[in-house]
């Protein structure tokens, strides 16, 4: 199985490379192999670890319209994908999210917030055997059309979702991931001033998105495991 992540341009620093790297390596026990989409020449000198750098092909993505590019079969990702974005902290091990979902489809997390009823993008697992043809190349087909979505996670989700029947798509159960910030997917959205940054006693990764980040955060959960 391959591990992918994508560190594109300069919102993170290296070290969140090293840490996504040394969580996977303690809590994916099963056999992969961990892959760095990158456009930074030189990390492989400062990375530690058994880890493949690849640029993508193209280079006319910017930021995280980037992720877009897992999916084309210019990438290589032969054989089961598992993706995350840099900025998650893993707590447990996570080999079930290799094996959910069955072969050969795209596995997705729901948005933390239900009233968008979409996927969010920050973990996924998927198959280009299927996601090539049903991903990449609608996208690049209607490409001007998906200009207008805000991000990646709108493109792939309206893309995935097409398919009524869902024959080839599937999803993480809830209780596996939470956000750093929101504790659960009940749609409550509270003033910061009351964010308790509570970890669930379910939870396997804790996605962040917005502020604050893993480096910035004072809780010991992260601390001990964003390392």
């Amino acid at each position: 199985m391959n591990f992918a992540c994508v560190f594109y341009g300069n919102k993170y620093k290296p070290i969140y490379v090293q840490n996504l790297y040394n969580m996977v390596n303690r809590h994916l026990t099963i056999p992969h192999k961990f892959i760095c989409f990158t456009d930074h020449v030189k990390l492989n000198k400062i990375i530690k670890g058994d880890i493949e750098f690849r640029p993508f092909k193209r280079h006319d993505f910017q930021g995280w319209f980037n992720k877009l590019q897992l999916f084309s079969p210019e990438s290589e990702l032969n054989g089961e994908t598992l993706y995350t974005d840099l900025d998650i902290v893993i707590l447990d091990n996570i080999n079930c999210f290799a094996d959910h979902g069955g072969q050969n489809k795209f596995v997705g997390m729901n948005d933390f917030n239900p009233a968008t009823k979409i996927f969010n993008s920050s973990i996924m697992k998927f198959n280009n055997n299927v996601c090539s043809d049903m991903i990449w190349n609608e996208y690049m087909k209607n490409r001007n059309y998906y200009k207008k979505h805000p991000g990646d996670q709108n493109i792939i989700s309206e893309i995935v979702l097409k398919d009524k029947n869902l024959k080839n798509v599937n999803r993480f159960p809830d209780e596996w991931t939470q956000s750093y910030k929101w504790y659960d997917r009940k749609g409550e959205r509270y003033h910061k001033s009351k964010w308790t940054f509570e970890k669930a006693p379910t939870t396997k990764i804790a996605v962040f998105h917005g502020q604050p980040n893993p480096h910035e955060s004072d809780q010991n959960w992260v601390k001990n495991n964003w390392k």
